[in-house]
């Protein structure tokens, strides 16, 4: 390996910016992974904005990304898999760069139907969207609502959904412009909340007994819609707050349905919760990838040169899927 290599960093202004960095060397227990390309997603925006001096941020500097995929090139003391020349998508701070250092639990194996630009934003959405329905308790044959579909990894929790076999399943996206992109990932019903009534809309699809489990990513009004459009004994689960992290909820609609109601964020903070969460994500999904029952929806393929655009296309809200960056 070299001795250095480019890696985009925050913190000096509105955009990322490219730096010669020395080429980590793993620690017991990490891998280092030859990263071939990476994904935004939705955190990257925010943590830009909230480093950024020029418009109040607190100007420090860190080294920028969450996804990636590419090729093991070296590992630390007691690391049995992967294997050095191993193919691997993964998660882990940093990931901007041409040499990623990551905890070798918070990596799966690539299979071989998958090029890297649609591998490495698939990490995020299988560990949170699975570990989400793992957490509401799903099994086959139940409803599910997913609020915020459109998002890039609310398109992998309808595809991961529709792969393990749910029985109905409604997508709620703002407009009618998204609808076709909803169906075609494997929603049956798509509530458009722009124009109307989410709980509503819910519970005539479903015959007036809302549903199973709803996943939440959204916040706001929006997850407080989720409590009465889920049935007597369901299960709601919020997952992020693309709207705001403040909700003001009907607790009738808590109490009298007798919900569950659960929370998940799968951070660094807890590396060995966070390796059985992407394990197990991979025992049941790992198929469903290799035989395109679920791939990630790519909305734009830029390359570490054009990291502002890239970062400009998440600001504006409007793209279809993920945003990839291919690594020199």
């Amino acid at each position: 390996m070299p001795e250095t290599m480019t890696a985009l960093f925050g913190g000096t202004g509105p955009d990322w910016a490219a730096r010669r960095v020395p080429v980590p060397e793993p620690s017991p227990g990490q891998i280092v992974v030859r990263a071939r390309a990476t994904a935004l997603n939705n955190a990257d925006a925010s943590m830009l904005a909230a480093a950024d001096p020029a418009s109040g941020g607190t100007g420090e500097e860190y080294q920028a990304g969450y996804e990636f995929a590419g090729e093991v090139t070296a590992v630390g003391e007691g690391v049995d898999t992967p294997t050095v020349g191993e193919r691997v998508m993964g998660t882990t701070p940093g990931s901007f760069a041409q040499y990623v250092l990551a905890d070798h639990r918070h990596v799966l194996p690539v299979p071989d139907e998958l090029g890297y630009e649609e591998a490495c934003a698939l990490p995020t959405g299988l560990l949170t969207e699975h570990g989400a329905l793992m957490a509401a308790g799903f099994r086959a044959g139940q409803s599910v609502l997913i609020t915020g579909a459109t998002s890039g990894i609310g398109l992998i929790g309808v595809q991961i959904a529709k792969a393990l076999g749910a029985g109905q399943i409604i997508a709620t996206t703002r407009g009618a412009a998204k609808r076709d992109l909803l169906i075609s990932a494997g929603a049956d019903t798509v509530v458009l909340t722009g124009g109307q009534d989410l709980a509503r809309a819910v519970l005539e699809a479903t015959g007036g007994e809302g549903v199973d489990m709803a996943l939440d990513h959204v916040g706001g009004r929006t997850f407080a819609a989720c409590l009465p459009a889920t049935r007597t004994y369901g299960a709601v689960v919020n997952i992020g707050r693309l709207d705001t992290a403040e909700a003001t909820i009907d607790l009738d609609a808590l109490s009298y349905r007798h919900l569950r109601v659960a929370g998940v964020s799968f951070g660094f903070t807890r590396p060995a919760e966070l390796g059985d969460v992407i394990a197990t994500a991979g025992r049941h999904l790992l198929q469903a990838v290799a035989d395109a029952r679920v791939r990630p929806v790519i909305d734009t393929t830029l390359s570490f040169d054009t990291a502002a655009e890239a970062v400009e296309r998440l600001r504006s809200h409007q793209a279809h899927g993920k945003i990839v960056l291919t690594v020199p």
